[in-house]
């Protein structure tokens, strides 16, 4: 990097408008905190070969041929207009005319293009070998991809379903750890370590699931999209992987290019290719791609960038259904894949023990309770399962929901008019038995009177009682009955940040250094930089009579308005008046 060099992008930055500069900072991950003082600072930065090089690695592949083009000389060569020029001048690669900086053409002199096929394992068939239309084979995929669009989508509201009993602990690098992976697999909600991998990731990039702390938590959005049907749970997935994708493998139509071209989008960057394995994995995953990296052709118009053939993705799944069998053995069986809002009533008051197209769940005492815990009653259960029934409700399970609900509610937690936690009872032997229980001494149970009163919040001690199987309800002041949901969802994400208002005080720092003469100031740091290296240097200088005459000297003071050097022509001190020196040269 050369003085002029810098001096002309700080020029170039000074001349862009907020919004512009603002983008460019964020294109080369320049941090809003950085302490650059003026425009030549920033100059200087962004033409450092580190940071040279880090940009270089982010070129497309389109952007990569024009710069290796312009730099194959000694001196690089202007880049036609376009919109890949655009691109380039947008992130400080290229000067206003094209002309790559040199910094950033000795980056790319330096770097080895990414043989992407030897990289990575193929992202899909290549284009020239694919084989002709076949419709037999078009259907075949249709049909392959839509079974793998139907068992994901059960597999990742199983996945939820977990999340909100239990958050999903995640490692320091944001990955499910080892147990959790187990814990997926032996629950049936997916087969193999490589699927609860990837989605976690769909949901937490469809917004599902949030990272907060050590977990993954399931958001207010993923509590709603379990409520909704299958074809709008993925379609409204799909879109939001597809707004995930990296720019350089989207279209301008707002699709994607095809898998095949995937792996040599960023030729710069040796990461690249496994990325774009991994990225196209989370396509097929959800099946929005074949195995063979080609879209169904209910999804093709999704590849294209308009919305997915709804009409045809429905006709090749399993039909919902809103009724099911009740047992005499206590269990339910679906017929169907149970609509949504159906299957997350049910899982509320009955665990499921397999999942297919016909599904099976089984209800105990203690899945009654913890529905009754919840907020449901003996009513509410009884009309629920009676038109969800296709076999009326069997006389077993009518009586389990009685005697359940006969014992539940013995318990009734909830404050008193002096702000503590009451507990309170009919059967006296049950609170002896709760004020002596080791697992509950964290509330601090205490006598008054017949009752048991606890400094610890209502919420606290009834979940507590709840967790140690105790036929508990939550009641307020006033003894009434009230619901509670203990399901952790995670916290509302903050609003964005505008990048405008993010940078606002480094923009100012930049703009208000330079003041109205950018030239002088240039000139300013030129001359504190030879005088702190004590370096020999050429000076111009405007005499009084208009003539202009050079002077070698070895800078050794700048104060004052005036340069003090020796000159190094006749070994004299020299003192300069900076306002009359036009300009300054290595000797």
């Amino acid at each position: 990097m050369t003085a002029t060099d810098a001096r002309s992008l700080a020029h170039d930055l000074l001349q862009r408008d907020d919004a512009s500069l603002v983008a460019l900072l964020v294109a080369r991950g320049v941090s809003p905190t950085v302490t650059w003082s003026d425009a030549f600072d920033a100059a200087e930065a962004l033409l450092e070969p580190a940071s040279a090089e880090r940009a270089v690695v982010t070129v497309t592949a389109a952007e990569a041929d024009a710069l290796a083009a312009a730099t194959r000389g000694a001196e690089p060569e202007a880049i036609a207009a376009g919109a890949v020029r655009d691109a380039l001048y947008a992130r400080a690669l290229v000067a206003p005319d094209g002309i790559p900086y040199p910094a950033i053409a000795d980056a790319v002199r330096g770097q080895v293009p990414t043989d992407a096929a030897a990289a990575a394992p193929a992202t899909g068939a290549p284009a020239d070998s694919a084989p002709a239309p076949n419709p037999d084979a078009a259907a075949s995929r249709d049909a392959a991809a839509a079974e793998q669009a139907f068992a994901s989508s059960g597999s990742l509201s199983d996945i939820l379903h977990i999340a909100l009993a239990a958050p999903l602990s995640r490692i320091g690098t944001g990955a499910l750890g080892a147990t959790e992976r187990r814990r997926l697999i032996e629950s049936g909600a997916v087969a193999e370590p490589d699927a609860a991998d990837e989605l976690v990731e769909i949901a937490h990039r469809a917004g599902l699931l949030a990272g907060q702390d050590r977990h993954w938590l399931v958001t207010a959005a993923g509590v709603q999209w379990l409520r909704t049907g299958t074809v709008a749970r993925w379609t409204e997935v799909a879109a939001a992987l597809r707004a995930h994708l990296p720019a350089a493998v989207r279209t301008s139509a707002g699709g994607w290019l095809s898998l095949d071209r995937w792996a040599g989008a960023h030729p710069f960057d040796p990461a690249w290719p496994q990325r774009a394995h991994s990225e196209a994995a989370l396509l097929r995953r959800w099946g929005m791609v074949a195995p063979d990296g080609e879209a169904p052709r209910w999804a093709a118009p999704l590849a294209a960038g308009s919305a997915v053939d709804t009409d045809g993705l429905q006709m090749l799944l399993p039909s919902e259904v809103d009724r099911v069998y009740l047992q005499n053995d206590l269990t339910a069986i679906a017929p169907g894949p149970l609509q949504p809002q159906l299957d997350v009533r049910l899982r509320s008051m009955a665990h499921r023990e397999s999942r297919a197209q016909a599904s099976t769940y089984r209800f105990t005492a203690d899945t009654l309770a913890d529905a009754l815990t919840a907020g449901e009653t003996a009513e509410t259960l009884r009309a629920f399962l009676e038109e969800l029934s296709l076999t009326g409700l069997p006389q077993p399970l009518a009586y389990e929901i009685e005697r359940t609900a006969r014992r539940h509610g013995t318990l009734r937690v909830g404050p008193d008019w002096q702000g503590r936690t009451r507990v309170t009872s009919d059967d006296e032997a049950l609170l002896r038995t709760i004020a002596v229980d080791q697992a509950l001494r964290p509330l601090g149970l205490v006598r008054d009177g017949a009752d048991l009163v606890s400094r610890s919040g209502a919420d606290t001690a009834f979940w507590m009682l709840a967790d140690a199987r105790y036929p508990v309800v939550a009641v307020d002041a006033d003894g009434a009955r009230r619901r509670l949901d203990r399901h952790r969802l995670a916290d509302e994400p903050p609003a964005a940040s505008d990048p405008l208002a993010v940078y606002g005080p480094l923009l100012a720092r930049l703009r208000a250094a330079q003041g109205s003469d950018a030239e002088a100031a240039w000139l300013g740091r030129e001359l504190e930089q030879a005088v702190r290296a004590r370096a020999t240097i050429v000076v111009a200088v405007r005499l009084p009579d208009g003539t202009a005459r050079e002077f070698t000297i070895e800078a050794t003071g700048l104060g004052g308005g005036r340069l003090r050097g020796l000159d190094k022509m006749v070994d004299v001190e020299r003192t300069l008046p900076v306002s009359s020196i036009s300009g300054i040269r290595p000797a």
